[in-house]
């Protein structure tokens, strides 16, 4: 079954809710974004998950060492790197678990993912101004011209309406919802929490 992350979690109530309804992962925001947390707040809202919940730290072009410094103080399990990352950061991440995210708008797109050695490829939108969060998807039949045994996230402009239609067609390890889920920016809506799980894994 596809699993589901549900990305720029800022509340316990949000997360615990997320998780207690089937939610496999949970995403914290640490760059610039409107769904940002203090790492203060992300460790004292892992520290209440219960087990077998994935807590993934998000990170745009940031620095090896204050990526682990984040990580280690939170008690996160996995990196997701979603800037211009160099192949080379991921070797100094190797403590972690760690998802490169690259922004998909053409076929072309995926040829730098095979300088990449992550635990899991996270395939997301392209946005000329952000780098995620935008609401924005792409051809998911590009994914099937991706020959790799590495897992892949498929995220981007996800909803309840149209993920099991991206299941159908990538097969994904998982799928990963911040905008999807949020009744305003930034503000994450239960009821859509719901609907998108069940029809993740329904």
């Amino acid at each position: 079954m596809t699993k589901v992350k549900i990305c720029g979690i800022k509340t316990l109530s949000d997360a615990k809710f997320a998780v207690d309804y089937g939610a496999d992962a949970i995403g914290f925001v640490f760059a610039e974004s409107i769904r940002n947390v203090s790492k203060e707040k992300a460790r004292a809202i892992v520290r209440k998950l219960p087990p077998f919940v994935t807590t993934v730290g998000l990170f745009v072009n940031d620095t090896a060492e204050n990526i682990e410094a984040i990580c280690r103080f939170c008690g996160l399990d996995t990196i997701q790197l979603h800037g211009n990352e160099r192949p080379s950061l991921l070797n100094k991440l190797k403590a972690f678990k760690t998802i490169k995210a690259f922004r998909i708008q053409n076929e072309k797109d995926i040829i730098p993912i095979r300088k990449y050695k992550p635990d899991a490829i996270l395939l997301d939108g392209y946005s000329v101004n952000k780098m995620g969060g935008t609401g924005t998807s792409f051809d998911w039949k590009i994914v099937k011209k991706l020959r790799t045994s590495i897992p892949v996230i498929v995220a981007g402009g996800l909803t309840h309406l149209n993920v099991s239609q991206a299941i159908r067609i990538v097969n994904p390890y998982a799928v990963d919802v911040s905008s999807g889920v949020e009744s305003i920016p930034g503000k994450k809506d239960r009821k859509l929490i719901k609907k998108f799980i069940d029809a993740a894994k329904g």
